[in-house]
């Protein structure tokens, strides 16, 4: 297993550069019985990067994290933890990181997170400080 960066799938999702999204896709198609390994915080960066830089909204946004979770060479932490993050991005205010961070805490045993933004302080999961 090679675990990916931020810059290597966003390079893949966006073909921004010709030249990189090659070398990419060269690395993902170089064996067919290779898996590779897309950390949390990496998926949190991947969707800030195309919501700050590339303008996706969050339908966009979502659609490229649902495809990316069904991409069989794509392992990640916990592939169950991204799809309750990504449920909650769906219908929800906060951002990706928001809800993957409460998804998390959920999994280690927290009862909710405490936090300072409002547009979380609706959602179930988070409380207000």
């Amino acid at each position: 297993m090679i675990g990916l960066d931020t810059n290597v799938l966003v390079r893949l999702l966006v073909r921004d550069d010709e030249a990189q999204h090659h070398r990419a896709i060269a690395l993902l198609g170089r064996d067919p019985d290779e898996t590779f390994f897309v950390g949390e915080v990496v998926l949190a960066e991947v969707v800030w990067v195309l919501a700050s830089r590339y303008r996706c909204d969050r339908d966009e946004i979502a659609s490229v994290v649902r495809q990316l979770t069904q991409v069989q060479e794509l392992h990640f932490e916990s592939t169950d933890r991204v799809v309750r993050a990504l449920r909650s991005f769906e219908s929800g205010e906060g951002g990706f990181a928001d809800y993957l961070i409460a998804a998390r805490a959920r999994d280690a045993g927290c009862s909710s997170v405490a936090t300072l933004d409002r547009a979380l302080h609706a959602d179930s999961g988070f409380v207000p400080v």
